[in-house]
């Protein structure tokens, strides 16, 4: 049973890293869990051997002890032209239907908590009730195979797409009949994007149907992801709205185009949540990792809360059981050569 948030970081982040290495640095900077985007270098679902690599994975995993969502995202796995194609929208799904089939098998043997998956732009020719006849029957295809697998769907609102908000992903949920393994994957930068209502509201509005979060900072108006600190939103009251609503999954880091500088950019983001969550006075799931590099020592308290920083001193208030002590950054600690945050 979890003892506070859980927090992730996706693969999508690190992808000029070997899966197994960001596994490992992912692990080693404290996170609970990993959001595996399924792509050509990170268990590619349609290359030879895949049993046998799902296997290894799932030892490495436990090996970690991270938790796993599965997400579906990938830019060009399927069509090396045209970025996400094809979706539930074209003309011939059935690639895209093959390959939410085979992320639902993978997902059912990792054990993992959320196969998370989204609509698609509609095509330009495509009129908006053709478009939402195809998004349903498709929808219902892979409600279908990730019933038989034995997994939870996350089914993710995003900006541009036939399902952009949380109003749209009722109607969906409406239209497939409200099946029991259809939830929500909650972008929370996507609230702060485009949603009406403040972000914790929304956290609120599904908590029922909440099974995976994705986490990053954003403005008003812009799909874009950002780290945190450099956006608009004010994340201790979205972590204590989802502390308050019971939830238990992972808690995602969502930062796709930060690959340049994936372990100074999760250093930085794991500390900035466990501060944002002593400020709200929500406990983390403490994690067992020790493997920091040299020169990095342990970065969180009891209970998973930060430790206490030099000279041993508290901040007083606020701080949950088992975070009572000032957080303290470690992130610029991990050795980055001259010229790492720059974009490549």
């Amino acid at each position: 049973m979890s003892t506070g948030l859980r927090f992730g970081y996706g693969t999508n982040g690190f992808a000029n890293h070997r899966l197994d290495d960001a596994l490992r640095v992912i692990a080693d900077l404290g996170y609970q869990g990993v959001a595996l985007t399924l792509d050509h270098d990170h268990l590619d679902p349609f290359a030879p051997g895949l049993a046998v690599r799902v296997a290894a994975l799932g030892n490495r995993l436990a090996e970690l002890d991270l938790g796993l969502v599965i997400e579906t995202g990938a830019r060009y796995l399927l069509d090396p032209w045209r970025k996400h194609a094809p979706t539930l929208l074209d003309d011939d799904p059935a690639l895209r239907i093959e390959f939410l089939r085979r992320a639902a098998a993978i997902g059912a043997d990792l054990g993992a908590e959320a196969v998370s998956f989204w609509a698609g732009v509609r095509p330009a020719e495509l009129d908006e009730t053709s478009a939402w006849d195809r998004l349903v029957a498709g929808c219902a295809e892979v409600v279908d195979a990730a019933d038989t697998a034995g997994v939870t769907l996350g089914f993710e609102p995003e900006p541009g797409m036939l399902v952009p908000d949380i109003a749209a992903w009722w109607r969906l949920r409406h239209a497939l009949g409200a099946p029991p393994g259809f939830g929500i994957t909650l972008d929370i930068g996507h609230c702060r994007c485009l949603e009406p209502q403040p972000v914790p509201d929304c956290v609120v509005e599904v908590a029922a149907h909440l099974v995976n979060v994705q986490i990053d900072d954003m403005r008003r108006g812009v799909h874009e992801h950002l780290e945190f600190g450099t956006g608009e939103i004010d994340f201790p009251p979205v972590l204590r709205a989802l502390a308050d609503s019971g939830y238990t999954g992972l808690v995602a880091v969502e930062l796709p185009r930060d690959s340049h500088a994936a372990p100074a950019v999760a250093a930085r983001s794991v500390d900035f949540l466990h501060t944002a969550a002593w400020q709200a006075g929500v406990p983390v799931e403490p994690t067992g990792r020790t493997g920091l590099p040299t020169g990095v020592g342990p970065r969180f308290g009891p209970g998973g809360g930060p430790r206490v920083g030099p000279g041993g001193g508290s901040s007083g208030g606020g701080g949950s059981a088992g975070v009572t002590s000032e957080p303290v950054s470690v992130a610029a600690t991990v050795a980055r050569p001259a010229g790492a945050e720059g974009e490549a």
